[in-house]
């Protein structure tokens, strides 16, 4: 148990690094854009070929179903050390391009063979607590990585984040190599055609990922343009970015937190519940607290907390639909928040142009359609109980 215990941490610190190198784009688009010597409509193909690379997750994690889950972490790691390297020694916009597709390709390679890794190992009832902490990662380097990012950016330049993540990747692949025990290849059972049949023709697996769908649209159709309509309102941004980043950053912290203490207590289902009601709440009370920049801030904060008490929430339940097919459904599970996440980003623009409270209505409409499936996961579970 102290060996998994200490993978554990290894697997939080490879995914704040990871999640570093993949939030840090955004605060910093336009410092990249002027030092690559394109504009910011560039860049955001660059990230338009970054998304895309999610789609391809599900067939880069089938390997860890099939050649065991430290074969398929490794294979992320490479891929994302690959990536860093690419941009370190042809420092071009093509590059750059290419390097953080690379990098995002390991990520969507990497986390699920580790899901799924954890899934073999941890009993379901404490694999809550156990995959809340790896999810810290992403909320530190919001909180940590990005600024450490931006100080090297601010004193060396662009580039500089890229040698640093080379090298970094490079160590944490040798470490992780001698950490994790060899495995046997696992039983082929038909291949990469077997693992994507076996999560589309199952019902609760299809609702685990239609709810993840549900919920990432119902976040994105209102963090789109929650920034905009509080400068229509009030003719400014929100506050200041310091204050919303840090808002963000201790809302994800919250609600990593709250589900490693109280997920695996009250039932993953129960949480998901909770969270997508309180997410509801949280929806409905933006116009009210959203007159003054304080009270924005707080229904940003409150929005941000029940989303990500949602989402991580979902992903041990999720570990647990398919075991033989592990990998490829945590692959489809991160392939699903992203399309939720682009059909919000989508959608958003459009309802507020009829007004905010549409957006509203949008959200509530999304969490209402994430609630109506989850009783269909829990047809998965046999023995209900409150770990289940």
């Amino acid at each position: 148990m102290t060996r998994l215990r200490l993978q554990i941490l290894f697997f939080t610190l490879i995914r704040t690094i990871f999640n570093t190198l993949h939030r840090m784009v955004y605060p910093f688009l336009a410092v990249f854009a002027r030092g690559l010597g394109v504009d910011l409509s560039a860049m955001s193909y660059a990230l338009t070929a970054r998304s895309l690379a999610g789609t391809f997750g599900p067939f880069a994690a089938a390997v860890a179903d099939r050649r065991g889950r430290r074969f398929g972490m490794l294979l992320g790691l490479g891929l994302f050390t690959l990536g860093a390297a690419i941009v370190v020694f042809w420092p071009t916009f093509p590059s750059l391009a290419v390097g953080i597709t690379f990098s995002t390709l390991g990520k969507y390679l990497f986390d699920p063979s580790m899901q799924a890794y954890l899934g073999d190992r941890v009993p379901y009832d404490r694999r809550g607590r156990t995959i809340a902490v790896t999810e810290f990662g992403w909320s530190l380097a919001f909180v940590l990585g990005v600024p450490l990012m931006g100080f090297l950016i601010a004193r060396r330049g662009w580039l500089a984040p890229f040698p640093l993540m080379t090298i970094l990747g490079s160590l944490i692949f040798a470490g992780l190599f001698f950490m994790l025990p060899k495995e046997k290849p696992l039983p082929a059972a038909g291949g990469l055609s077997a693992g994507f049949r076996a999560v589309l023709t199952s019902a609760p697996a299809l609702a685990g990922l239609a709810i993840g769908v549900f919920a990432s649209a119902a976040n994105e159709v209102v963090n789109l343009i929650f920034g905009v309509w509080l400068e229509d309102s009030f003719g400014l941004q929100l506050a200041a970015l310091g204050a919303a980043s840090a808002v963000i950053g201790a809302s994800e912290l919250s609600a990593e937190g709250l589900v490693a203490l109280f997920v695996d207590r009250i039932g993953k289902p129960r949480a998901i519940a909770l969270g997508l009601i309180l997410n509801c709440l949280a929806a409905l009370a933006l116009p009210v607290l959203s007159r003054s920049p304080v009270g924005a801030l707080t229904g940003l904060f409150l929005f941000y907390i029940t989303f990500e008490f949602t989402l991580v929430s979902c992903i041990p339940m999720m570990t647990e639909i398919l075991p033989a097919a592990r990998a490829t459904l945590m692959a489809f599970n991160v392939a699903a928040f992203s399309l939720g996440r682009a059909a919000g980003a989508f959608l958003a623009p459009r309802l507020y142009t009829a007004g905010f409270l549409y957006v509203i209505a949008a959200a509530l409409l999304f969490n209402l359609l994430a609630l109506l499936a989850l009783p269909i996961v829990r047809r998965r579970f046999r023995t209900p109980g409150p770990n289940q």
